[in-house]
Parts: structure tokens; sequence; C-alpha cells
């Protein structure tokens, strides 16, 4: 299965390196050490032959013998695993330590003078490191001619050679947990740019910086660049649509007004229930106009989480006056219950138009009651209207739902969740205590 965390896929790779580099080292340091023993018995097997050669004399009946046997106590031990074999045509000469048993040696041509190595089988079926050499002496005529061998036990090579394995693998192990330690700082040096990087982006997203750093490490920077241009470009495609919504609200003020002029000349001239269609079709065109432009508003600055905290209670008793003002809302009783000190992270002109279009509705559909009141960090919004109709709160509460064709809940609602997405909030619809609708807002 493929890791997805770059962190881990590096230590997976790295940790992989280090056995595999340790392994090698273990191997390699094993055969260094199990060659230098190699060496070192054979330039002891060397000192031996070469006393043993030193101690041969030609007797008075003219055959070789071992005049000065060499000094090491080990040569009278039986089986000791140090053997000397001198053998001949008329010689055949073996020290204690071999007892019984003759050495086989290998059949081959041997320079005179010059020490050969070879491993040979033992007493026992042991495995031996051979030293041998040929020597002549001249005696009555002739030359007499003998192979002088040598022999220590390779089992003392294999013990040194376990002992030492024993010694390094504790090293070894240390090791391994140093370089570990290594790689992980490594990787947390490594990676910190990208850790940055990450904190960075999220702050662009929650509206906090508009662009990332570009004090970044050669090999983020092209990327740290790349997303700057793609901000960069963003922002001016966002910019591009406000004016293009900014000029169509323009535009379509003059059409407006000349519509809401030629209402009021129908109805004066009596022609009351075609004033009233223009008047409804010029207020839905207006709502859609109001609608792009708080879009195109939010949209330009992406999203506003972590904005400056605005006062719930100032903000809900500037739009109460102002319904207050209105011919519905001269007849109706509000309430700002919202504490002096509560405050919401959604920037003033924000919160103002989504608390507006709430109010409005609530206005339009109470009899006599609307409240605003706080709980556990949520704004409530309560009147003793009809209440929404079930089919209507579900497409509202399903994510990107929209009640454009909501019947009573108007366009409102479609511009108040765009702003509250912006934001981070959510709107939920229930039963309110006062008979009709309640709008719960709340962090998402």
């Amino acid at each position: 299965m493929k890791a997805r965390s770059l962190r881990l896929r590096l230590a997976l790779a790295g940790a992989l390196a280090i056995c595999l580099a340790l392994a090698l080292a273990g191997v390699g340091l094993t055969f260094l050490f199990e060659r230098h023993v190699y060496r070192t018995l054979a330039d002891d097997l060397d000192v031996e032959i070469r006393q043993v050669v030193g101690g041969l004399e030609i007797d008075p009946a003219g055959r070789i013998v071992l005049a000065h046997p060499p000094q090491n106590a080990r040569f009278d031990q039986p089986l000791s695993g140090l053997y000397w074999q001198i053998s001949g045509p008329e010689t055949q000469l073996r020290s204690r330590s071999l007892w019984d048993v003759r050495l086989v040696l290998p059949n081959d041509r041997l320079s005179e003078g010059q020490t050969h190595y070879h491993q040979i089988e033992g007493p026992g079926g042991k495995l031996l490191l051979a030293a041998e050499r040929v020597v002549s002496f001249p005696a009555r005529g002739k030359r007499l001619t003998a192979r002088v061998v040598v022999g220590s036990d390779l089992t003392r090579l294999r013990q040194a050679r376990d002992a030492f394995v024993a010694d390094l693998a504790p090293g070894l192990g240390l090791l391994a947990l140093v370089l570990a330690l290594a790689t992980w700082l490594q990787l947390s040096l490594g990676l910190k740019p990208l850790g940055r990087l990450r904190r960075e982006i999220a702050e662009t997203a929650g509206g906090q910086r508009r662009r990332l750093s570009e004090d970044a490490p050669s090999e983020v920077l092209p990327l740290v660049r790349e997303v700057n241009e793609l901000l960069d470009s963003q922002e001016r495609a966002l910019e591009r649509a406000r004016g293009r919504a900014a000029d169509l609200a323009h535009g379509l003020k003059t059409p407006l007004a000349a519509l809401a002029g030629d209402a009021r000349l129908l109805r004066a001239a009596g022609q009351a229930e075609i004033a009233g269609s223009l008047d409804s079709i010029g207020e839905t065109m207006r709502r859609h106009v109001e609608r792009e432009l708080a879009r195109a508003r939010v949209q330009a600055t992406g999203s506003r989480r972590g904005a400056e905290p605005v006062a719930l209670k100032d903000v809900v008793d500037a739009l109460i006056r102002t319904l207050r003002k209105t011919e519905k809302g001269e007849s109706l009783d509000f309430v700002n219950a919202a504490p002096a000190n509560f405050r919401l992270p959604i920037e003033r002109i924000d919160l103002t138009e989504a608390l507006g279009n709430l109010l409005d509705n609530a206005a339009r559909h109470a009899r006599l009651h609307v409240r605003v009141s706080c709980d556990a960090g949520a704004v409530l919004i309560d009147d003793d209207g009809p209440g929404l109709d079930p089919r209507d709160e579900e497409i509202a509460r399903r994510r990107g739902g929209r009640l454009d064709s909501g019947g009573a809940a108007g366009l409102g609602l479609a511009i108040t969740q765009d702003i509250l997405d912006a934001y981070g909030w959510r709107m939920d619809f229930a039963r309110s205590p006062l008979g009709g609708l309640q709008v719960r807002l709340s962090p998402a």
C-alpha cells in the first residue's frame, strides 16, 4: 500500500538505507576481521615452521632428524590444535600433539625455501591452516628432501570471529539508533518549510494574508511563486466579476426606476393590478441584483474567517430602527435580547446584510413579535408568524441549497447563506417558542 505521508515515505526509505548499510558494514567488518586473524595465524605458523626447519639436522646414519624441537608447549599436548610433521623418503616425524594421526598433504609441487599455505584436514576431521616448506640437505653424496608442515586448528579463527561479531552487534545497534535520530532530525529540518507553507496557505484561505511569503528554500520557492501567481490571477478574476456585477447593478438602476414610475402611473390611472405586477417584477429584479452584489463582495475577498469581531447588539439595534420605519414594522414588537458584550467574527457590512435579510423576512411574516437573542455562541431570530413550509425547510438545510423559488423564504436566504459560508457559519431552522420560525446562526 502506498504511503500517503511524505515524511513516512522518507522515513521508511531512510530506515531501509540504514539497515542495508549496517548489514553491509557488519558483513564487511566481519570479513576484514577474519582476514586479519587469518593473516596473523599465518604469520604465527611461519614463525613456528622456521623454528622446526632450524632444528633439522643430519644424523650419523645419514637421516634427517629434529635435533632442536620448537619450544611451544602445545606441540607436546595431544590434540592441542597445533601440530608439526616432517615427511620424506626415509623420514616420518610428527609432534606429540598429533598422537597417532598422520597429516595427509596435497600432491603438489613446492618451491624449495618458500612457505606455502593451504587448508587440510586434521585430527578429528577438523580443518587446519597448514604452512608447508620443502627443505633438502646434502648427505653422503646425495640430497635428502623432506616436507615440513606446521598446522593450526581453524576453530580458533571461528571462535575469534564469533566473539568479534558478538562485540560488533551492540555497536551497530547503537549506530543504527544514532543514524535513526539523525534521519528524524534531517526530516524535521527538511520538511519544516512545507509545514510553514501549509500554515500560510491556511492563513490565505482564512483571509489573514493575501500572498505566500517568498522567504522559502530554492526547492520550494517555484511552488510558492506558482501559488502566488494563482492567487493574483484569482483576485484579478474576482475583481473583474465584481466590477461586472456593479456595472450590471448600475445599468439596471434606470430601467428599474422607469418601471417603478410606470407602475405609479398605472396605479394612478386605476390599473392597480398591473401596477402591482410591475412592482413585483421590479422587486424581484432588485433582489437579484442585491444578491449578485453581495456574492461578488464576499467572493472578492474569499473566505473571511478570523475577521475583526463586531458587537451583535449594535448591528441589531440599527436594523430594528430601520425596520420600524416600514409600514409593517410600525405595528411589531421588536426585542433585542443580545448581550452587549456578545461579538461575532464577521465584518459589519456582511453581518448587517445577513441579519437584515433575516429580520426583514421575520418582520414580513410576524404577527406581533420579533426577537433576537443568543444561546451558547449562536444567534437566534424568532417570530410568531406561520413558520417555514417543511419542503422549503428541507431545501434550506441542504448544503448549497437555494430558496430562490421557495415562496415565503424569498431570495434573502440565499444571500445570507452565501455570506455565512464565507465565514464558516451555518444556518438552521426550527419551530420558535413564539410559535413561528426560529433561525439559528452558529459556527459550522
